[in-house]
């Protein structure tokens, strides 16, 4: 892919890309493709698929249940300003 299919592709997103621009994602995407084309070297020949990164049969995943449950007036006790039952915090301003 060169400079033109770029900065076509931009024009579509409705960017615009200076010819500078549209260089650095050329060679950023070359580099993609020579990465890929490693990965796809690798010989993968009776490997097994995984769904998850662990083959044991202890599972990380846990069903979830609801162990302790607050009511509103406990988790607004300790706050500054309430409004019926919300929390009021100052504007956040840059």
């Amino acid at each position: 892919m060169d400079r033109e299919y770029f900065k076509k592709l931009a024009q579509q997103l409705m960017f615009d890309l200076s010819d500078e621009e549209a260089d650095d994602i050329v060679k950023e995407f070359q580099t993609l493709q020579k990465q890929m084309e490693l990965l796809d070297a690798v010989n993968t020949d009776g490997v097994e698929e995984m769904i998850y990164p662990f083959e044991d049969e202890t599972t990380y995943l846990r069903e979830d249940v609801v162990s302790h449950v607050i009511t509103q007036e406990e988790a607004i006790q300790n706050v500054e300003k309430n409004i019926e039952g919300h929390f009021v915090l100052p504007k956040v301003v840059k």
